[in-house]
């Protein structure tokens, strides 16, 4: 064996590989990456891989880096060039070619960049990736090939306009539609697609340029859908659509009274939730455990199986596929869609279904309309407060444990954290990040007063957890 490269062990994400590009990613560690996961996904007796990726300025190099690995090990890899995340993964089952890789920053800074891996068409998570890991650090890729692979290139997009225009029929085409891809790889794709469709949508920022000169393309991120908004409201768009710096995560604003409403993923879920049920009744809805409670009853009211799960695309994905749940979704824009579609996130075919969904309602109806019958309730957004990577775990533990003794009577689902849950009143949520040194928390309740209480019990389980968790 030769010289391990060494490479940052916090690269190594719970999802995906991801750093700051010339620090944390070099062509050196790019290089050794490729060379590993075509080793690992040679394992799996998959040897021919695809590649794309994102706008951003270091991602060509990290392109020839990452290639140079995988040939080294004996990788037929297909090159499908520039494309969205969702595009990337659409190409796996247009070539079947079941793995590869998506070489993209996403939401992060422009400095920074990642990859998304996926074999056997499943994402790569968790012990998966500390295995390629271990395979760097160790200088381990196994048996030498044969001979090194080579490199081909392919049209994904094409394909992928004409899959989703096939599928997508809106009863209507004179919808007001606003894009704003922030610079981000959604932009040429969503708006080609949508003129596909027969709509003339008002472009915002759709030209990709990866320093995101405008704003950050981050749509769970309320202070990037300003100008989404200002827009929405200066055209009288029937629905404003954002998406994130690859284009897997969807952000909505709508009209309501005139004014400009964001639609949070849950609340898209119920739209699509009643939609597929509609089509595919009992069918199952998967929700992650920041969801509000009104998605969950909503799927049961209107005949579904509703399934509250874990955080994280990989590991709702993963969920999907053990349950055969017909969709699925996350707070963060995260929509899965297994009806009529491939079960993975992609949110330029969501934002198609969306406007599917509304050109099939009546004339003069909104989107805040069709949530019209959704009970209210009142909510915080996702709360993220600093915490140790070496205690929040913990922290969260001997804060469960004590919810748990204060309130016997109290609804608790601990999959991913703590949901606690009294009737009622509301539910408080408590879980650390998988990516970050950070606790995360959220609140709903059925008024102002309550969700103070919840918050209040929630949050002093959390201090005294902390206390202890040092002490």
């Amino acid at each position: 064996m030769g010289e391990a490269v060494k490479a940052n062990p916090a690269i190594f994400r719970e999802y995906d590989v991801r750093g700051v590009s010339g620090r944390d990613l070099t062509p050196d560690v790019v290089r050794a990456l490729g060379r590993a996961l075509a080793a690992y996904a040679a394992r799996k007796g998959e040897r021919r891989l695809l590649v794309g990726r994102d706008c951003r300025t270091s991602s060509p190099g990290f392109r020839d880096a990452l290639v140079e690995g995988m040939v080294a090990a004996g990788a037929d890899v297909l090159d499908v060039g520039l494309v969205p995340t969702p595009v990337l993964y659409f190409a796996h089952f247009h070539f079947e070619r079941p793995a590869g890789v998506m070489i993209t920053g996403s939401h992060n800074p422009p400095d920074h960049n990642g990859f998304k891996m996926l074999v056997s068409k499943a994402a790569l998570h968790g012990s998966e990736i500390q295995e390629l890991k271990r395979m760097i650090a160790e200088d381990d890729y196994g048996p030498a090939p044969e001979a090194p692979g080579r490199v081909s290139e392919g049209d994904a997009i094409g394909p992928y306009r004409a899959r989703v225009a096939g599928d997508v029929k809106l009863a209507r085409t004179d919808l007001r539609v606003v894009v704003d891809a922030g610079n981000g790889m959604g932009g040429p794709t969503a708006s080609a697609l949508m003129k596909d469709l027969g709509l003339d949508p008002t472009l915002l920022y759709c030209d990709l340029d990866g320093t995101f000169p405008n704003h950050h393309p981050d749509p769970s991120d309320e202070h990037t859908l300003e100008a989404l908004k200002r827009t929405v409201v200066e055209t009288n768009a029937d629905a404003g659509i954002a998406y994130d710096g690859d284009a897997d995560r969807l952000g909505v604003v709508c009209l309501d009274g005139g004014k400009p409403r964001v639609l949070w993923g849950d609340e898209l879920l119920i739209l699509f939730a009643r939609a597929v049920l509609r089509a595919q009744p009992g069918a199952t809805v998967i929700g992650e455990v920041k969801c509000s409670q009104r998605l969950f009853d909503d799927i049961a009211k209107h005949g579904g199986k509703a399934i509250m799960w874990k955080v994280g695309h990989s590991l709702i994905k993963a969920k999907m596929r053990e349950t055969g749940a017909a969709l699925a979704g996350e707070m963060s824009g995260h929509i899965f869609f297994a009806h009529r579609y491939y079960g993975y996130d992609d949110a330029i075919y969501s934002s198609a279904r969306l406007l599917e969904i509304l050109a099939a309602a009546p004339a003069g109806t909104t989107l805040a309309g069709l949530l019209a019958d959704v009970p209210p309730a009142v909510n915080t957004p996702e709360i993220r407060v600093e915490c140790p990577d070496e205690t929040k775990f913990d922290v969260v533990a001997r804060a469960t444990e004590a919810l748990k003794r204060r309130y016997p009577d109290a609804s608790v689902v601990d999959l991913d954290g703590v949901r606690i849950l009294w009737a009622g009143e509301g539910w408080g949520l408590l879980r650390a990040s998988n990516t970050q040194p950070v606790l995360v928390m959220r609140f709903e309740a059925v008024d102002q007063e309550r969700l103070e209480a919840v918050r209040a019990r929630v949050e002093l389980a959390v201090t005294q957890a902390r206390l202890n968790a040092s002490a």
